[in-house]
């Protein structure tokens, strides 16, 4: 008897190792035609009651469907291309707009649409209850009022041609508003504004509408109206929800701009102008308008008592009223020089110059790239509208102007760099005074001087407090002190960032946040979170109780209302955690005020992220992820008990190869131990050789759970791609010594390298680096000192440090020296005092010791590393005679935006590793180039199938090639 159940189940195994071989042999590696079909989960969402969730699962190229959850029901809908979603505060409706379909606005693209012919948002009604769901056809904007579910604003397109009435979208409409209004005219003629009674469906009309705003209670929708013509002026309105009836504020001026109402919704501020002249500079009133006597009252304008000399009223600032209703803050202007234009010249005759002088505060370039940001600069002013004064707050010499949370504290805080101006660039952390200011009569003192940290206000204003890099300690002060208290400098534990290993002051660890009646300040260290005593008398508490410290957790504070602006002490707090040996994640519970250690939720090898706890409600959605499993979204209660997956956003990935990743340890060459990642393809087999390729930026050990989408690369290789395709994927964590950068990142990565290649998987023969910026510039380096690699990828690579250090970072118009003194690359001194590490770490200036086959992408339009960078490695490989491609996408970035030109790369990559790693034809790019004649034609992606891929590259020969053998 015991052989027939012996062979039953030998039988049994065999039939079910014959069907996971089947199910393994029917999987297909990733393509970079899959990249589509990858999807993604955006704008989870619960209703106030916790019973309903919404989401929305997006592809990266096409339609995407909302989701509609019952989880009380356990019950779904799907809405195809839903987005922009909201529930109701009253848990009643859902109310999303639907994009057009992707295949619709391609098509009236290539048609060469208008922009008002192009198909547009529908809106979509949905009531929970009935599941009825009515739709809106274009629909440009709709708002919702953030404590009402009674009431949903939105406003329309501006009406079709009658000739294009046929291109409308064809989404299914039920009830269609019809818009109010003319036709296309003006940019700033309006539109039609629908206001709804959603319990009863009563609708209001409103034509011309250029701007609306809900109350927060939904007692209130204010709105503005274009001029149509004599008999119907521009004005602001004020439709009352409970009377159910509209009133002017105000009428007949040119133009009204930045409504803001008040909490209780009773209060309307609002800036105008008469100014009708069509000048850059026109003259706006701050006017004020009260629901409880209707009345009007202009507030601020040029002429008005306490506005400083020559200032005017801002159009650019946004309005804003305390949370008590006392204060509106609004911003004012110094009036600019007017310059007539000159008609006398001709255009082709005026100068156009840019003066740089050492004088400058800012050098010309960032001049330029804040130009923009100047010109609609304001200063914060404030209106006391119990003392009917204005109170001036900011000045060109204390330009920045924050407040508390709910505006109601009487001290603001200054900040103030003006007199560090002409060290940007160079000076990091960069360096700025803060300065206390009295909100009643505009006084200030001068609270801290020549720091490098951020002064800031806790919540209800009663203090000032930062971290100070200069001697890495937590500092408060009290507003109506004037000495500022250490509160960590006794504690025998560091708050500074303990790998730091650039050449400036460390950053600090973060900060939790502040609890009610800011009786107590929670920072981090490394591991833990501790309750400070921000006047210094009582001692500093651990409230992790040390446990991270001791079990190598980190602990950090996961906000569960974003409506809290303090740190609750009466009930327990959900802690983020991540093991720092391990990598896995969860969720602890612990009291800020309550002796004991932290209680463990969930501790599992995945990533947790996005936590989102309903209003009302003890249920709560996360995401959880891994390598394997995309991060879809998971329901469960604030104890994490029985969670469930509630969304299945790519089932397809069953379907392809797609492989592991492990944490591997090695020791670098300065005896540092260092941690990586290890991807391997499915269905690893230790006997076999896979060639590898390797990646590396700082440090990524950490990102050990996360998932990995297959997607169109913006410049380094896509990690799941080249795994389901046979490639180990090797990203080593590096650490720098100051002033050797190059050197640190060969000390960190080769012995890596060197460790997998001992295990005997690795073809040593075929192995190949890549990495996009730092990483860029790291590639570049290693194949100066080495021939371990066949082939290299260099991403927008600095080449050659004595020139990039005196270049301009464009996108921002910042100077590079301080890349270089003070933070990435690491040099930890100017040009003329450390030259010689300048040119060590360069390069370009060891370009013939490079025999490693080399891609370059740099693009004409980078922003961040100068592309001359790439074009001097470049002409330098090139005068050499040794093998080297540069790809420029015309008009890009540091990274590639345009998804056209990521698949692109994505191929040429995987085509220019295939060829020197796996043997694979060389495409036509790499053989014959694509000439300038034929450029957008043909783009040489065609295979040449013939065996140049086995010729060893110049040389390079085969024999020398090994894992010991170094430069």
């Amino acid at each position: 008897m015991k052989y027939k159940i012996l062979l039953a189940g030998l039988l049994f195994c065999a039939s079910v190792c014959t069907a996971q071989a089947q199910q393994a042999s029917t999987k297909k590696p990733l393509t970079h035609a899959v990249y589509d079909s990858w999807k993604s989960i955006a704008g989870d969402s619960l209703s106030n009651n916790g019973q309903y969730l919404l989401f929305a699962v997006n592809p990266q190229e096409g339609d995407g469907v909302l989701h509609l959850r019952n989880l009380s029901q356990n019950t779904s809908k799907q809405f195809p291309r839903g987005q922009k979603q909201a529930f109701t505060a009253d848990n009643r409706f859902a109310i999303f707009q639907i994009e057009p379909a992707y295949a619709s606005v391609r098509q009236a693209k290539l048609k060469k649409k208008k922009p008002e012919e192009m198909p547009k948002d529908s809106l979509s009604i949905h009531e929970l209850a009935s599941g009825k769901t009515e739709y809106v056809d274009r629909v440009k904007s709709y708002k919702l009022p953030s404590k009402s579910g009674e009431w949903l604003a939105y406003q329309l397109e501006t009406p079709l041609p009658q000739k294009a009435a046929k291109d409308t979208s064809k989404t299914k409409t039920t009830s269609p508003a019809k818009p109010a209004g003319r036709g296309a005219g003006k940019k700033d003629d309006g539109t039609g504004l629908v206001l709804r009674h959603l319990p009863t469906g009563q609708e209001y009309r409103f034509d011309r509408v250029t701007d609306y705003l809900f109350s927060e209670k939904g007692n209130t929708l204010y709105f503005v109206k274009a001029e149509k013509d004599s008999l119907h002026k521009a004005g602001v309105f004020a439709f009352n929800t409970s009377a159910r009836r509209a009133m002017p504020v105000d009428t007949g001026r040119v133009s009204y701009k930045n409504l803001a109402t008040d909490k209780s919704g009773e209060q309307l501020a609002f800036v105008a102008s008469n100014d009708s002249t069509g000048k850059d500079l026109r003259y706006f009133q701050l006017l004020h308008w009260t629901a409880k006597n209707n009345r009007l009252k202009t507030l601020a304008d040029t002429a008005s008592k306490g506005m400083p000399a020559k200032y005017m009223v801002s159009e650019h600032a946004q309005l804003g009223f305390s949370e008590n209703g006392d204060r509106l803050f609004f911003g004012t202007f110094p009036r600019p020089t007017q310059y007539e234009k000159d008609t006398t010249k001709l255009d082709e005759e005026k100068v156009n110059v840019d003066v740089w002088t050492y004088r400058d505060p800012l050098i010309q370039p960032m001049q330029l790239k804040q130009l923009e940001r100047e010109q609609k600069r304001s200063f914060l002013a404030v209106y006391d509208l119990k003392r009917n004064r204005i109170v001036q707050l900011a000045t060109p010499e204390i330009p920045d102007v924050s407040l508390n949370p709910d505006r109601n504290a009487d001290v603001a805080l200054g900040s103030s760099n003006v007199n560090y101006l002409l060290s940007v660039g160079y000076d990091s952390p960069s360096r700025s005074d803060a300065w206390l200011i009295d909100l009643k009569d505009g006084s200030r003192r001068l609270a801290v001087k020549d720091t490098r940290g951020r002064p800031r206000l806790s919540p209800e204003g009663k203090f000032l407090y930062w971290y100070e890099p200069s001697d890495s300690s937590w500092k408060a002060m009290n507003v109506k002190a004037k000495v500022p208290v250490n509160l960590t400098q006794k504690l025998n534990v560091a708050f500074y960032d303990e790998q730091n290993d650039v050449p400036a002051l460390p950053d600090d660890y973060g900060l939790t946040g502040w609890t009610k009646d800011d009786a107590y300040l929670l920072v981090n260290d490394r591991y833990d979170i501790w309750r400070l005593d921000p006047n210094g008398k009582a001692a500093a508490v651990n409230i992790t109780d040390g446990y991270g410290r001791k079990n190598n957790l980190r602990f950090r504070y996961q906000d569960l209302d974003p409506r809290e602006r303090t740190v609750p002490v009466d009930q327990k707090i959900l802690l983020r955690t991540l093991d720092l040996k391990t990598k896995a994640s969860g969720y602890f519970t612990d009291y800020v005020t309550k002796a004991g250690q932290p209680q463990k939720l969930v501790l599992e090898p995945y990533s947790f992220s996005s936590v989102r706890k309903a209003k009302d409600s003890d249920r709560l959605t996360f995401r959880r992820g891994s390598f394997q499993e995309y991060p879809d979204v998971w329901v469960t209660n604030t104890s994490f008990s029985n969670p469930q997956k509630v969304s299945n956003a790519n089932p397809q990935q069953s379907g392809y190869l797609w492989g592991t990743v492990e944490l591997v340890e090695w020791t670098s060459n300065d005896a540092i131990p260092l941690e990586g990642l290890l991807f391997k393809p499915e269905n690893f087999d230790p006997k076999k050789k896979y060639p590898m390729l390797v990646y590396f930026y700082e440090r990524n050990a950490e990102t050990l759970h996360n998932y990995r989408t297959p997607a169109p690369s913006a410049s380094t290789i896509n990690i799941p791609l080249f795994v389901s395709q046979g490639y180990l994927v090797f990203v080593p964590d590096i650490v720098y010594k100051d002033g050797y950068p190059g050197q640190s990142a060969y000390n960190s990565i080769i012995p890596g390298v060197q460790m997998l290649a001992a295990k005997g998987f690795v073809d040593e023969k075929n192995m190949a680096i890549q990495g996009q910026s730092w990483g860029g510039y790291q590639v570049a380096y290693l194949i100066t000192q080495s021939n371990l690699f066949k082939a290299a990828m260099a991403g927008a690579p600095v080449s050659n440090m004595t020139s990039a250090y005196g270049g301009i970072r464009w996108e921002s118009g910042m100077s590079r020296q301080f890349q270089y003194e003070r933070t990435q690359s690491r040099i930890g001194g100017t040009l003329w005092e450390k030259p010689m590490q300048y040119i060590e770490n360069s390069p370009l200036f060891y370009a013939p010791k490079v025999e490693t086959p080399l891609l370059i992408m740099h693009n004409d339009n980078d922003g961040a590393v100068p592309w001359y960078q790439g074009i001097e490695l470049f002409m330098a490989l090139r005068r050499l005679n040794k093998p080297v491609w540069m790809l420029v996408y015309n008009g890009e970035a540091h990274n590639l935006m345009q998804r056209k030109n990521r698949k692109d790369l994505s191929v040429r990559m995987s085509q220019f590793f295939d060829h020197y790693l796996k043997g694979a034809p060389e495409p036509a790019w790499m053989k014959k180039g694509v000439p300038s004649l034929v450029k957008g034609k043909e783009y040489g992606l065609e295979l040449i199938e013939e065996p140049a891929a086995t010729t060893p590259a110049p040389g390079q020969e085969p024999e020398t090639h090994s894992a010991s053998e170094e430069k």
